[in-house]
């Protein structure tokens, strides 16, 4: 019998009432399913879930709860997946978690948009998808991607490429995909279920990610980072260290910062640079496995705030937590392979010194934004991150959270000093 006294929502697309939390989804799951599944159009009117086997909760991830389960199936179509995974967008039981709960609503539009024979990246065959907005209540059920098993690798987790062989297959294949997808979103072979799904507000993008402190706010951070690298050498390249770097952060940041609405617009000038774009195509979002002819191939998880953005945006979310020896090694090569990549499955044609100007100064404002905060960060939840002996010591590998910001940061300063933001101002004009 069902208890009432749990959480539920009614899906604004198929008007299924779904269970908000995992508990509401183990009462009768056999009855939810089969429901659900029918009115997706997976699973036929004389279909049904019979029993749901192996259920248990997954940990990790910063937003809503999940689990995983089996299912055994009445008069389903061959090969639906039996093998689930549940995402939900709330956390009752965690408030800093659950704030994210809208992140899954742009979740639950791609998984519908990927059911497009069209749709050219492999993602998680969903079985289920729903959001009731005026909550910020969604599940998504999706096939549950089979790590190490037959042709598909481990999961690589975040931050420890250094334990990864090959990176560069990895991250060329993932660049594709991001490539690919961009380029379906020109061809227009995603038309018109994108626009629908996917709608391109300008003036939104354009404020999107805003650095929300004034001059003198900023100039406090800049001076709290530079301090913190001097505090801390151990954790930090040495081209970071220099007088000139330090000099030169500090009247670029300022610039940038007075700049940022002539950038915003310069980003979304030109057309050919924005597209559908996964926002954060890291390693640990992504599942890797060897074609016929041994070449590398990729799908990709976890499309929270997926939307059409600048294209620079989304490679950036791809490379920010690869080694910074690599990320500073092989931009370059990566961003090739990517106007490459674009050209040769029907988008525009990008030049690379075009896309590369478009990521200096997208990943200055997005570091402006989001990455200033790491020594407030590490004050508070490590403060004994002075006794590391490195980025790679574990006493930082503890904090995941410190652990991520730390190598993101630093890949984000280290790529500013090499590549000098602040001299392609004059470019965006």
């Amino acid at each position: 019998m069902v208890d009432e006294s749990l959480h539920f929502a009614t899906g604004d697309t198929n008007g299924v009432r779904m269970p908000a939390c995992p508990r509401g989804l183990r009462q009768d799951p056999q009855t939810f399913l089969t429901q659900a599944f029918r009115a997706y159009g997976v699973l036929p009117a004389t279909g049904e879930v019979l029993a749901v086997e192996h259920i248990h909760d997954v940990t990790g991830g910063n937003s809503g709860q999940k689990l995983q389960f089996d299912v055994i199936y009445r008069d389903a179509p061959e090969g639906l997946p039996t093998r689930l995974f549940a995402k939900f967008s709330r956390d009752f039981d965690d408030a800093f978690r659950d704030r994210r709960r809208d992140e899954l609503d742009g979740e639950i539009r791609l998984a519908a948009l990927s059911r497009l024979p069209a749709f050219p990246v492999a993602v998680p065959r969903p079985v289920f998808g729903d959001f009731e907005r005026a909550s910020g209540t969604g599940l998504l059920i999706t096939e549950r991607i089979a790590f190490g098993e037959g042709a598909i690798e481990p999961l690589w987790p975040k931050c420890l490429d250094h334990l990864m062989p090959d990176p560069l297959a990895h991250y060329r294949a993932l660049v594709s995909a991001q490539a690919r997808l961009a380029a379906s979103y020109h061809a227009g072979e995603l038309s018109p279920q994108v626009e629908a799904l996917f709608p391109f507000d300008l003036a939104q993008a354009q404020a999107d990610l805003p650095v929300s402190y004034d001059a003198a706010a900023l100039q406090a951070k800049v001076a709290a980072w530079l301090d913190f690298i001097a505090v801390h050498p151990q954790l930090f390249p040495e081209a970071l260290q220099a007088a000139e770097w330090r000099e030169r952060f500090v009247s670029e940041a300022m610039a940038i910062h007075a700049a940022q609405a002539q950038i915003r617009r310069f980003l979304y000038a030109d057309p050919r640079l924005v597209a559908l774009c996964h926002w954060n195509a890291n390693v640990d979002n992504a599942w890797f496995w060897r074609e016929a002819d041994r070449s590398l191939a990729c799908g990709l998880l976890d499309w929270g705030m997926v939307r059409p953005m600048n294209v620079a945006v989304g490679l950036w979310g791809g490379l920010s937590a690869g080694t910074t020896q690599f990320v500073t090694r092989e931009l370059d090569g990566l961003l090739a392979h990517y106007c490459n990549e674009l050209a040769s499955h029907g988008g525009p044609r990008v030049t690379v010194e075009e896309l590369g100007l478009h990521f200096d100064l997208a990943l200055a404002l997005v570091g402006l934004s989001l990455m200033m905060d790491l020594p407030e960060m590490a004050a508070a939840r490590l403060p004994q991150i002075g006794n590391a002996r490195g980025p790679l010591d574990p006493l930082i590998a503890a904090d995941k959270v410190v652990q991520g910001f730390l190598l993101v940061s630093t890949n984000f300063l280290s790529l500013w000093e090499q590549r000098r933001f602040g001299r392609n101002l004059a470019l965006a004009g």
